[in-house]
This record gives structure tokens, sequence and C-alpha cells, in this order.
């Protein structure tokens, strides 16, 4: 497969990080492969926000060019493609983390629990090993 050519707006390091996270669906793709355990196609289109199968494809794509996702074929089902965060991937998790902090702190909607957000104020490091520690 031919990498898709990243067209950068400018040379500032957010704006790099939007041409790639800019849209609604990029990071709930990656919040699935990295917190809700999502390997298949199948399983991100029974997220809650209901991605278009279009939409999906494109956007796994996206990742995929950016070398933020790989896909294979998975080995005990071979007809099934697995898609895996890279390492490049796996660096997004502070990102992520913060972004869940920062959601619940300030949406009664959105609460998570408070042993999370403890541990987001106490020892955000721990709770980051802790989750990178099941990838492996």
């Amino acid at each position: 497969m031919k990498l898709r050519e990243l067209k950068l707006r400018s040379d500032c390091p957010i704006s790099y990080t939007l041409d790639i996270f800019g849209d609604k669906w990029s990071l709930l793709i990656v919040r699935d492969l990295l917190l809700e355990n999502k390997k298949y196609y199948n399983e991100f289109l029974k997220s809650d926000e209901k991605i278009s199968t279009n939409i999906l494809a494109d956007r796994l794509s996206r990742l995929e060019s950016q070398e933020i996702v790989s896909k294979r074929t998975d080995e005990t089902h071979r007809s099934r493609i697995l898609y895996v965060l890279t390492d490049k991937g796996m660096k997004l998790l502070p990102l992520l983390l913060e972004m869940l902090y920062w959601g619940s702190a300030h949406s009664e909607e959105c609460r998570l629990p408070d042993s999370f957000m403890q541990a987001m104020e106490t020892d955000r490091e721990q709770l980051i090993e802790d989750i990178l520690e099941t990838f492996k």
C-alpha cells in the first residue's frame, strides 16, 4: 500500500498534530485501540459514537499511512484483519488521558470514576505504565 503524503499547512507541531487528528474520529479510533481493547473493524463500528463504514475505512487508512496504526492478518482467524497501534501510536496515551481528565472535570455528563481522576491527580506516570503494561 502506498502511504499517503501528509500535506502540512505549516511547520508548527500543533498544526502537524491537527493535520493528522483534526477530525472528530481519528482520536476516537486510537482511544478504542488503547483503552477499549478494540482490534477489529466491526468492533470500531460498535462504538457509541456510531462512525460510518466509509469514514472508518478512511481514518484507519490515514492512521496507517502515518504509521500510527498497523494492520495484519489475525493468526487465529486468517480471514480477519487485526488493527494495532505502533509505538508512535502508543505515545498518544498521555494526550488521551489528559483529554479524558479534562472532559470529565468539566462535564457532569461525562464523569469518569473517582479512582481514575485520583490516579490522574496523584500519579499520572504510574497510570500510563499500568495501561501500557496491558499491551506487553
